[in-house]
């Protein structure tokens, strides 16, 4: 997958980018909720995105881990409205159609971006 950063201010989601959108849950796939996603990549009507949370699973590492999640500090920016610390995780490659896009939260810095794709590459096929 090229993974080219590239965020644009269009209103679109492009690789980079910290946008919103609904996020079925793991568990139960027919739920979900809205929550703020990295942009990977866009390929036609499907965006390739990595789920974020404002919870700090620092505390809990080895218990993430158990139940096979792993997760990247990011740091905070635009796309949470206190600012609050980020952390993206690395093994849950969504596919989300374009149209459940929201709007756009703010970008990544090029070099925390290209961090986490580089670590992404361990859980995923990018």
């Amino acid at each position: 997958m090229e993974s080219t950063y590239s965020p644009r201010a269009d209103g679109r989601p492009d690789p980079g980018e910290v946008v919103w959108a609904w996020v079925p849950y793991e568990e139960d796939a027919s739920r979900g909720k809205d929550r703020p996603v990295l942009v990977l990549a866009v390929r036609a009507a499907v965006v390739l995105a990595l789920p974020l949370s404002s919870i700090d699973h620092d505390r809990d590492a080895a218990q993430e881990a158990e139940e096979g999640r792993y997760w990247m500090d990011v740091g905070s920016g635009d796309w949470d409205r206190e600012h609050r610390p980020s952390e993206v995780r690395l093994n849950r490659l969504l596919r989300l159609d374009v149209a459940t896009v929201r709007r756009e939260g703010a970008a990544l810095d090029p070099q925390t971006y290209a961090a986490v794709v580089e670590a992404a590459r361990a859980y995923n096929e990018l």
